[in-house]
C-alpha cells in the first residue's frame, strides 16, 4: 500500500527544487506540482480504498549549484532544500519548507509555508488541478520584493500515465506584483517494478514565461540583492514587469522508491532567455540528490 501511495506523491517534494530559487528569484515551490500522479493501477480504485488518509512527507533535496531563473550569478555554491508537507485524502494539503545557500548570509534564506488544494476531474481522472497560497518568512534583512503568491493549475495525461502535460501560474505580490507561467511536459518510464521496489526515469521539458524585473544595464540584478558584500559602485537601474521567456529547462531524475523511502538523483540543464538589456546568458546545469520519507496515518 505505500508504494501505491508514494507512487502518487513521489514528485510532490523534489520538482520544486529544481527551480533552487526563493520567491523574490523562483518560480513558486508548488509551480510544478503533480497531484494524485499514478502509474497503470486504475485512480478511482486507489482512491475508494483509501478514502480517509493522512500522509507527512518528510524530504531533502540537495542541489550542487544555484542558479536563479537558470541564471549564473558568479557564485559557486550548492543549496538544500528540506520540507515537510501533510497530505489529506480529500484533496488539502500544507507545507513548510526551507532553503539553506552555501555562500549567502544568512546561509538560511527563507522559511515557506504553504496551503492547498487538488484534484482529479473526469470519469477517467485524466485531468487534475489545484491552487494554492504561499507566504515567505525570510531571515535575511535586505528589501525583499515579494511576501506572497497564489498558484494555480491544471493537468493531463493519458491513460496509461506515461505521458502528461501541466500548465501552471504563479502570481507574486509585496513591494512589486510579477506572474510567471509554466508549461511543462514529462514521461513516466518504468524501468523496474515489484512489490517492494520502484524505479523510474521520468524526464521532464519545462518553459518558464512571465514578467521579472531587469536591469537595464545589462547587469544581473540578483547579484546585487544576493551576494554578501555587493560593489558598492555597482549603479543598477531596474525596469519592472518586463514580460517574455525567462528560461527553459530539462531535467532527467532517476527516482527509486524502497518501503517507505525515496530517493532521486537527476540531471538539470538551463537555457535562460535575455530580457531587458541582458545579454550573454550563459547556459548552466547542475545536479539534484533527494531523498524523503513517508509516513501514512
Amino acid at each position: 500500500m505505500k508504494n501505491k501511495i508514494i507512487s502518487v506523491l513521489f514528485l510532490f517534494i523534489f520538482l520544486e527544487a529544481f527551480s533552487q530559487e526563493p520567491p523574490q528569484k523562483k518560480s513558486d515551490l508548488d509551480s510544478q506540482l503533480d497531484i494524485f500522479l499514478t502509474d497503470n493501477e486504475s485512480l478511482d480504485l486507489f482512491l475508494a480504498s483509501m478514502t480517509n488518509f493522512h500522509l507527512l512527507y518528510l524530504s531533502a533535496n540537495y542541489n550542487s549549484e544555484t542558479y536563479f531563473s537558470g541564471r549564473d550569478i558568479d557564485v559557486d555554491q550548492y543549496n538544500i532544500v528540506p520540507q515537510i508537507t501533510y497530505i489529506h485524502s480529500k484533496g488539502f494539503y500544507a507545507s513548510l519548507s526551507g532553503i539553506y545557500y552555501a555562500e549567502f548570509e544568512p546561509n538560511w534564506d527563507v522559511t515557506t509555508a504553504t496551503a492547498g488544494y487538488g484534484k482529479s476531474l473526469g470519469k477517467k481522472k485524466l485531468w487534475q488541478y489545484f491552487a494554492s497560497y504561499s507566504y515567505y518568512f525570510y531571515s535575511n534583512d535586505i528589501d525583499n520584493l515579494y511576501h506572497s503568491t497564489l498558484n494555480g493549475g491544471i493537468g493531463i495525461n493519458n491513460k496509461k500515465r506515461t505521458l502528461g502535460t501541466q500548465l501552471s501560474g504563479a502570481y507574486y505580490f509585496g513591494d512589486e506584483v510579477t506572474y510567471q507561467i509554466v508549461l511543462r511536459s514529462y514521461a513516466n518510464l518504468k524501468l523496474l517494478k515489484t512489490k517492494k521496489h520502484y524505479l523510474r526515469l521520468r524526464p521532464q521539458f519545462s518553459i518558464v514565461t512571465g514578467t521579472q524585473i531587469v536591469d537595464l544595464g545589462g547587469g544581473t540584478i540578483q547579484k546585487t540583492l544576493l551576494l554578501k558584500e555587493p560593489d558598492p559602485s555597482e549603479t543598477v537601474y531596474l525596469e519592472e514587469n518586463v514580460f517574455g521567456l525567462i528560461n527553459t529547462q530539462f531535467n532527467i531524475p532517476l527516482q527509486y522508491t524502497v518501503g517507505p523511502f525515496d530517493f532521486e538523483l537527476g540531471f538539470n540543464y538551463n537555457i535562460p532567455s535575455e530580457l531587458g538589456n541582458e545579454s550573454d546568458l550563459k547556459n548552466t546545469n547542475f545536479f539534484n540528490f533527494g531523498l524523503a520519507y513517508l509516513i501514512d496515518f
